[in-house]
């Protein structure tokens, strides 16, 4: 008997796996109704999947790459069958590696990569495709059916400022229609088309521009190809570092330092802060910077922003921070559009100071100034180009790369991340950060920084209690009551991450059914330490949120200063250049607008049905 039997996959106690079966000659026992695939990972027993994604609960069969051969009780004859959605059965016989499992396996996985552009050398994926390892799995050795033409004819969608949707390297697993329709809630995507012609296409329409998608990028982080994807601009940031003229200013997130270190095989969560400041001065950046300053400045804002909201009987006001989040507000709600903080994103505040208040300390033309964010997000690629933040042409900030982008830049230019001696900051302007600000990485830390400074502008002192773990968890709806004493009393609070979670919230609050005066929102589950530009697991969604987020809370925890308010180049940039939060050049520099996008999905019975049935089709 295998000793391997654990918790069941809903959390069933192993007692109740009363079902008796054989796995490659080994006896094993499995709970009712369980999947073989699922039985067969409890017991340490590998089959190879791709389309499957357990931790989503998505199990299509659409790839067959998981096939087993079964012999069945009262059966003479074994069967083929995909292990991902065929349930256990008492005294079943399962054979992983049998000859023909083994074969049709191979099989399975050739004719995948028979529409599958092969020159995987050139795509971002290469050397972390889950397809590729497939194909080692199996042995493939050769591919008869490649058909380059017919590949070559699938569209690639290059419309999104953020993301390529390209479907010459799609394998229609469909995790990305699952993750949208199913976990975001957005229904971004679609599949369309029958056969050899399905792909992944936007719902309703030709281009992002005009889709409903909100470039929260969850779809890339559970796509096992090159098919999703970021809009690589490396050589670009390359041109920028490169040039002599140029002053570049790199900043870089909070939720980067903690979710980057992995990639060059240091352990998850390990803080990496002084090892990219000294990668990025290595490759030639002029100015590192941190985007924790900014967040500081942000909380300063919108801190006074919110103050004033309550005085004025305005409730509830949701925070501004995530790009995703304001598209899906634009996009789908923008009747609450009102209700949202005028306060720019530590993206864009950063950058705009960095190129206002810094030339004027570091005696530079500010013309020459680039800024280059480093983001776990594939949003901020598309907040950067919003015509709100380009000002005769300039935009505030020039460039973003995502996580995976800066790793493959400091590949190209030969780091190793792990080898580097640490180094710090050295510009005495906008790199020193409080807690407060490492702490908006993480779903709850908007809220929990906000509430430190607000208690301590009503109250004139410090709140006691630093760390607000009322504020904190992984729930998708968090709320609490704090009371901020003087005039303001009690307020509610709620924070809300992934948008799913988000559609329920904000049309609770639509239908004045949510009584709410500040609202934290997170478009990525976790927050940005899993954002869509951060580092891809293979085989799994968000495996290394907790870790990340237990450093995060270090961070603040091992700061000397741990209020935004209290962060000495924070007052000095008010002091100096900004005068006060929310004063007139504060307001004309840090704060935005936003637009009524509205797009409205209307679909017919048959589009409905058509889509339910995955196919056009029904047979």
């Amino acid at each position: 008997m295998c000793t391997i039997a654990q918790t069941g996959p809903d959390g069933r106690d192993p007692a109740e796996a009363t079902v008796s079966l054989t796995i490659n000659g080994t006896a094993c026992t499995a709970f009712p109704n369980e999947t073989i695939l699922s039985c067969a990972r409890r017991h340490d027993l590998y089959i190879p999947t791709l389309c499957e994604l357990d931790d989503i609960d998505h199990t299509p069969g659409t790839c067959r790459v998981c096939v087993v051969e079964i012999l069945q009780a009262g059966k003479e004859a074994p069967q083929i069958v995909t292990s991902c959605n065929t349930p256990v059965r008492e005294g079943m016989e399962v054979q992983t590696r049998s000859k023909r499992a083994r074969d049709m396996q191979r099989l399975q996985v050739e004719l995948l990569m028979a529409d599958h552009l092969q020159d995987c050398a050139t795509c971002i994926r290469h050397g972390n495709c889950e397809l590729q390892d497939l194909a080692q799995f199996v042995g493939l050795t050769e591919n008869r059916f490649f058909d380059r033409a017919r590949t070559e004819a699938r569209p690639i969608d290059l419309s999104s400022p953020a993301m390529v949707r390209d479907m010459t390297r799609c394998v229609r697993c469909q995790r990305c229609v699952a993750i949208c329709r199913h976990h975001q809630q957005v229904d971004a995507l679609v599949m369309e088309g029958t056969g050899l012609d399905r792909v992944v296409a936007l719902r309703d329409a030709d281009d992002y521009p005009n889709s409903v998608c909100v470039s929260c990028g969850q779809c890339v982080l559970v796509c096992p190809t090159g098919a999703l994807g970021e809009r690589d601009e490396t050589d670009r940031a390359l041109d920028y570092i490169c040039d002599p003229d140029l002053v570049t200013v790199v900043q870089f997130a909070p939720a980067v330092r903690v979710a980057f270190g992995e990639e060059f095989g240091m352990p998850p969560g390990t803080n990496v802060e002084g090892q990219i400041i000294a990668a990025c001065r290595k490759i030639g950046v002029d100015v590192v910077l941190d985007t924790n300053f900014a967040a500081d400045v942000v909380i300063m804002e919108e801190g006074t922003e919110l103050l004033k909201r309550l005085k004025e009987g305005r409730r509830p006001t949701f925070t501004s921070c995530c790009p995703a989040w304001i598209n899906f507000a634009e996009i789908h709600y923008p009747e609450i559009l009102p209700m949202l903080s005028s306060t720019k994103s530590p993206q864009q505040v950063l950058s705009t100071i960095a190129k206002t208040y810094l030339p004027e300390k570091l005696g530079v033309d500010p013309s020459r100034i680039r800024v280059i964010s480093v983001m776990p997000c594939v949003a901020k690629k598309d907040e950067a180009v919003r015509p709100q933040f380009v000002h005769d042409g300039q935009p505030e900030t020039d460039l973003v790369l995502t996580t995976r982008e800066f790793a493959r830049l400091l590949r190209r230019e030969g780091i190793d991340l792990k080898d580097m001696e640490p180094s710090t900051f050295d510009v005495p302007y906008m790199s020193a950060y409080s807690g407060a600000g490492a702490i908006f990485g993480t779903t709850g830390g908007v809220m929990e920084a906000a509430v430190r400074t607000i208690y301590a502008v009503v109250n004139g002192r410090e709140l006691d209690r630093i760390e607000l773990t009322q504020l904190r968890g992984f729930d998708g709806i968090r709320e609490a009551s704090v009371d901020l004493g003087g005039p303001v009393g009690k307020v509610k609070v709620a924070m809300v991450h992934g948008l799913g979670d988000t559609r329920a919230l904000v049309e609770s609050v639509l239908r004045g059914q949510a009584d709410y005066d500040f609202i934290e929102v997170m478009a990525c589950p976790g927050g940005c330490v899993d954002g869509g530009g951060s580092l891809r697991s293979k085989k799994a969604y968000l495996p290394l949120a907790l870790k990340r987020r237990e450093t995060i809370y270090n961070v603040d925890r091992q700061a000397k200063v741990r209020q935004s308010h209290n962060n000495p180049q924070v007052q000095a940039l008010y002091r100096e250049f900004l005068e006060a939060p929310n004063s007139e050049i504060a307001h004309r520099l840090l704060h935005t607008h936003y637009q009524d996008r509205r797009h409205a999905l209307e679909h017919t019975v048959k589009e409905i049905w058509d889509d339910i049935t995955m196919s056009t089709m029904v047979y």
